[in-house]
């Protein structure tokens, strides 16, 4: 499973191409360097992943019963856009005309990248996504990660790393 790290500002032309940063092309595994899955994501934000990094994405959806109707529509809707893009000789994704629509792509975009993720913004909703205070900060990291039992974060009991 690949992890990216950074945030990037950049640019979609009027053809639905992207620049992938350099900083970023140079955290992709070679094997993935000529095309990737791209996908709606949460929030109006499309997702770019591995080839591997889909399989495990989608490997996730097997446990759902195919006999439930919700099931079946999360599946339908989780699947609905993506594609491959081929990354070419110029470091460019061509994102295709239905998934710019779903995120409402303009000319400057961020790419926001975590874990396995590559997540691609425009920018001012990006910006309006992440407007929130400190303190509304450290109340999400509270309630969210507050609970974990510190050895699952690699913390021993008695709080030093092991």
């Amino acid at each position: 499973m690949a992890r990216f790290i950074g945030e990037f500002e950049c640019k979609i032309d009027s053809k639905g191409r992207i620049i992938l940063p350099a900083k970023l092309r140079s955290q992709i595994p070679d094997k993935d360097a000529k095309a990737m899955v791209i996908n709606r994501g949460f929030e109006k934000c499309l997702v770019l992943y591995t080839s591997a990094d889909w399989n495990l994405e989608t490997e996730k959806l097997t446990i759902l019963n195919d006999f439930n109707r919700m099931a079946r529509k999360f599946i339908r809707q989780f699947n609905n856009g993506a594609n491959i893009v081929n990354i070419d000789s110029s470091s460019r994704i061509n994102i295709p005309n239905n998934l710019i629509e779903y995120a409402s792509l303009k000319d400057d975009i961020i790419i926001s990248c975590y874990n396995h993720k590559i997540e691609i913004w425009d920018k001012k909703h990006y910006e309006e996504e992440l407007k929130f205070d400190d303190e509304e900060f450290a109340k999400m990291a509270e309630e969210l990660m507050g609970g974990q039992d510190p050895t699952i974060l690699g913390f021993t009991t008695n709080g030093k790393d092991d």
